[in-house]
């Protein structure tokens, strides 16, 4: 079954859906796990989170960063639910795949293919939301710990040494939150390259690479990002 399968999908096909899983993986592991990674904006924000949980600590009053948790869990909140509804609408694309095949088909530059390749592809773009989906939702989550250790953090008679060490895990759970909402997001920027492939593998392969060239650009060469370094 798996080999009738194999051959049943055209090479080029092959070629663009390993290089989309290249793309994502491989600038997911460049921006997080490496040394220039470090550099862009996910390496810059956690230096602006812990010297906000350092003024945090030196506040008695900190209605003002529950405010900003706050904020912050409801714009997590509102891609969670956008991206189940996403889910559940490709989920009901399924029922009226014959007439999706269709309508593709009269698109400009559209390939015809099977309906074993529709599946696949449609299975893809389901996973991708799926994947965001429990990106945004562990994101949730994890500032909702954060808002804990908020109402736990010391006072301002606290000593320096525990103050600080307060601030270092107040910052690494604001950060470790922050990047799974970054996965999530990105996700969905694949999720666009995906839609590509309904129309053609080599527009599958050129949308996918313009992604990680804008992904890039805003992490590594915005506007955002030298605004954050200038002090």
């Amino acid at each position: 079954m798996l080999t009738l399968l194999i051959f049943q999908i055209p090479p080029l096909d092959w070629t663009a859906l390993a290089w989309f899983f290249l793309c994502w993986v491989g600038y997911g592991w460049y921006t997080e796990s490496t040394a220039h990674g470090a550099r862009g904006l996910v390496g810059v924000s956690h230096v602006h989170r812990l010297e906000w949980a350092r003024q945090m600590l030196r506040r008695e009053v900190r209605m003002v960063d529950s405010s900003l948790v706050g904020n912050l869990m409801s714009s997590v909140s509102f891609y969670a639910n956008t991206t189940i509804y996403i889910v559940a609408a490709l989920m009901a694309l399924w029922g009226t795949l014959d007439t999706a095949i269709r309508v593709t088909a009269e698109l400009p530059f559209a390939r015809e293919t099977g309906r074993t390749l529709w599946e696949i592809k449609l299975l893809l773009l389901i996973g991708v939301f799926v994947f965001a989906y429990f990106k945004f939702t562990w994101s949730l989550r994890q500032f909702n710990l954060l808002s804990i250790l908020i109402g736990a953090a010391p006072g301002t008679e606290v000593e320096a040494a525990e103050a600080e060490r307060c601030a270092q895990k107040l910052a690494l759970v604001n950060t470790l939150a922050g990047n799974e909402f970054n996965r999530g997001i990105r996700a969905y920027y694949f999720g666009l390259a995906a839609l590509a492939w309904f129309v053609q593998p080599w527009l599958f392969l050129v949308v996918t690479a313009v992604v990680v060239t804008v992904l890039y650009r805003r992490d590594y060469a915005s506007a955002t990002l030298t605004a954050l370094r200038n002090d």
